[in-house]
């Protein structure tokens, strides 16, 4: 894989070609182990220097969905750590292929894990389109628990098109909705689960834009708000404060490349929004399942961080912090 080609793979995940913070990991730790494997580098401290020039291209594609640079900071922790140039090699590959897959472990995981917390004949609603969430519920399909699901269009990118193909595949009955119908049909939901790009120190979710007002019909109605996530999608330097920026898309996503706007009219397109922790009943992970408070317990000992080491890592990390 020459420059080139990482090149595609960042822009393919910038342009939603590659999408879901899984997935949008796995590609970057896959892109890495390949990219690696196509240098013919002499010396230690030139691989690294490929490696970190790598790792920041792609770490620069997608600013919200910190999925990317907590994937590429476990792969490259191999190759800055390593003695020699074949160390790191080997430890670069190694790193990869344990990331891409313990991330799709984790996901059957954390459906064994949602599927106990759906009720008998279960109405669900859901969000985006999650790997993980979408996991959930046809496990809990395949045990019986679930009677149908509401699904949400997902303007602008439509997401929803594609949950509700996968869903039927798997023999799921759908309702397909509109984003502003979600209140509506609520009264009919027994809980509402989705994914997450990512998930703060403080428990707060940032999802595809629209989670936070399905989160809050679902508290006024009291019905439970439940998140699926990976490990991986906790954001470690949140504990410091740092806040993560919320993607903007380009305009011509809501209008269309042909429509002429009035004048004095602008088009805000944002790609996530923020859950409150106060509308979150349960996230999900492949370690268990637990209340948002409980998050920086995950950080701290699951992901491995502590606060000085922030203070030690490369500038790419800084990707996801504003």
């Amino acid at each position: 894989m020459n420059t080139m080609v990482l090149t595609k793979t960042a822009d393919d995940i910038s342009s939603m070609r590659v999408r879901g913070a899984g997935r949008i990991a796995r590609t970057a730790a896959l892109a890495l182990q390949e990219y690696g494997a196509s240098l013919e580098c002499k010396t230690l401290a030139a691989f690294v220097d490929e490696m970190q020039n790598a790792a920041e291209i792609l770490c620069k594609t997608r600013p919200t969905a910190v999925s990317l640079p907590n994937a590429v900071r476990y792969v490259m922790q191999g190759v800055r750590g390593a003695g020699t140039l074949e160390e790191a090699q080997q430890a670069l590959n190694d790193r990869a292929t344990t990331f891409i897959h313990d991330s799709q472990e984790a996901v059957q995981k954390i459906a064994d894990i949602a599927a106990r917390q759906f009720p008998d004949d279960a109405v669900i609603m859901t969000h985006c389109n999650s790997q993980v969430a979408i996991a959930c519920i046809v496990r809990a399909h395949e045990q019986g628990r679930v009677r149908e699901v509401y699904a949400t269009e997902v303007r602008p990118r439509n997401q929803g098109y594609i949950t509700i193909q996968m869903l039927s595949d798997a023999g799921v009955p759908v309702n397909f909705i509109v984003d502003s119908a979600a209140r509506s049909f609520m009264p009919k939901v027994d809980l509402v689960i989705t994914g997450t790009d990512a998930v703060t120190a403080n428990g707060a979710v940032v999802n595809k834009i629209g989670t936070s007002q399905i989160a809050l019909c679902a508290h006024e109605a009291r019905k439970p708000f439940i998140v699926a996530a990976e490990t991986y999608k906790f954001a470690p330097r949140t504990i410091l404060g740092e806040r993560i920026p919320i993607e903007e898309r380009p305009a011509e996503e809501v209008t269309g490349s042909g429509r002429q706007l009035p004048p004095g009219v602008t088009v805000k397109n944002p790609a996530f929004d923020v859950t409150p922790p106060a509308y979150v009943d349960l996230i999900i992970t492949e370690i268990g399942a637990f209340a948002p408070s409980y998050a920086p317990v995950v950080i701290r000992d699951h992901l491995g961080w502590d606060i000085s080491e922030f203070q030690k890592e490369y500038a790419f990390t800084h990707q996801y912090g504003e």
